[in-house]
């Protein structure tokens, strides 16, 4: 395994008096695709947006445990700097109602960045990093809104790359986009996993299988708080999962 990036050590996140995560010991390796599954509403969303304290947004939630990036505790962390360390790409691709070269010069520019010549040179390098400059670079001054739903993505992709994060996170960043669409994304991901720690959740089974390198599957019971149940190579989760819930979700026989 390569070191460690992120990691968890008995994490547990409350709204109010609910328990949403339970006692969550994770080790995500760096420069790798580690992908969360399991049913809805078991927490993965949840637990992806610990490592960039998204969920500081939420009235009532708290936490227990730790949660580190490169060993050091997430949440005493200034937000602002952790979030330039720790990129987040949604679900719907949420271009900013700016031109294509605003979208991507966005984060540079509030950290102070003002030169066009360092603001150009950001924007390209952004770009070709999402798959996409051979596709906008005669048309930067046009609406980020005007793009397909897949370059809309890959614009965000480009967006999170251009602060220069170590670690992108991606909640279902396939999930509004057609087949097509959705193969880009995913050969961009096996691209970037050379320079960026990924981790996806995902609810497709067989995207999980081709993008990640780990696998972790989430379990919620009755009491609908969320669980880890299995942490391994993707291959070996799919292929000899320990756990029968996890064999009972990749199978399909619940989820």
């Amino acid at each position: 395994m390569n070191a460690i990036k992120l990691e968890t050590n008995a994490y547990s996140l409350f709204y109010g008096k609910f328990r949403a995560l339970e006692d969550i010991s994770l080790k995500i390796p760096e420069k790798q695709v580690t992908a969360i599954i399991g049913p809805s509403g078991c927490g993965k969303s949840t637990f992806l947006r610990t490592f960039n304290r998204m969920n500081d947004l939420i009235p009532g939630v708290r936490t227990e445990g730790q949660a580190l990036l490169d060993g050091e505790d997430i949440f005493s962390m200034d937000v602002v700097a952790l979030r330039q360390r720790v990129g987040m790409v949604f679900q719907k691709p949420n271009p900013f109602p700016k031109s294509i070269f605003d979208n991507v010069a966005y984060g540079p520019r509030v950290n102070g960045i003002r030169d066009k010549k360092a603001l150009d040179e950001i924007v390209e390098t952004s770009l070709r990093g999402a798959a996409l400059w051979n596709e906008v670079k005669d048309n930067l001054g046009k609406s980020g809104l005007a793009l397909s739903g897949g370059q809309q993505q890959r614009l965000c992709i480009a967006r999170a790359l251009a602060v220069k994060p170590s670690v992108i996170l991606m909640d279902e960043p396939a999930a509004s986009l057609d087949p097509i669409a959705t193969q880009r994304i995913e050969e961009l991901i096996r691209q970037l996993v050379e320079e960026y720690t990924i981790v996806i959740v995902t609810h497709n089974m067989q995207q999980a299988g081709r993008v990640s390198d780990y696998t972790a599957f989430f379990f919620t019971d009755e009491s609908r708080t969320g669980k880890l149940v299995e942490f391994n190579l993707t291959r070996k989760i799919f292929t000899n999962p320990q756990d029968k819930r996890t064999e009972d979700y990749i199978t399909g026989r619940f989820g």
